[in-house]
């Protein structure tokens, strides 16, 4: 049967009493969701368990902050948030331009180019991040928490501060003026 203690009560619960239960319930509760969204953008399934169990020592260590940061009722996102930022660092560890070569050289024995390709090569060139660095903090932010941390449209908006309609005109304009630049 499971736990009916809401994500925040658990949260507060670890948080204030640093109580080991409630740390157990939502270790339950996210740790497979948490994995198969890693796992859907990692491949090494050592480096994504090992995100999860830093998400999770994360929490054990500062829970505290996810009540002093306002979010009400969205463990999912928070976990997610924390999960996806110790990705994108562990990815960029020594290992991950090799881990880039080798997926490039992979990609240029094929006959057909796609369009990740395409943006793979500009990366390994320093076109997109040209592109990139000319776009305006807002519009870089927007594709940071929803192309690079994988965030959805509402999950953006939280972390942000900003409406979620906010969130997708923004990277519409984004996405327009890096096609725009990479054309």
């Amino acid at each position: 049967m499971r736990d009916t203690t809401s994500d925040g009560e658990l949260l507060r619960a670890i948080a204030a009493d640093r109580d080991r239960r409630a740390f157990e319930e939502l270790y339950r509760r996210y740790a497979p969701w948490l994995t198969a969204r890693l796992r859907g953008r990692c491949a090494d399934a050592a480096m994504v368990d090992d995100v999860v169990q830093e998400t999770f020592l994360a929490v054990w260590r500062g829970a505290a902050r996810y009540r002093a940061e306002g979010h009400s009722a969205d463990a999912a996102g928070w976990l997610w948030r924390i999960g996806a930022r110790r990705l994108v660092d562990a990815l960029r560890g020594d290992g991950a331009r090799g881990r880039l070569r080798q997926a490039l050289a992979r990609l240029r024995h094929r006959e057909e180019v796609s369009a990740e390709e395409r943006v793979l090569a500009g990366v390994e060139h320093g076109d997109l991040a040209g592109a990139l660095t000319r776009l305006s903090p807002e519009l870089r932010a927007v594709l940071q928490a929803t192309v690079v941390d994988g965030l959805s449209t509402r999950e953006a908006a939280v972390l942000l501060g900003i409406p979620p309609g906010t969130v997708k005109t923004r990277a519409m304009r984004a996405r327009r003026q890096l096609r725009e630049a990479l054309a």
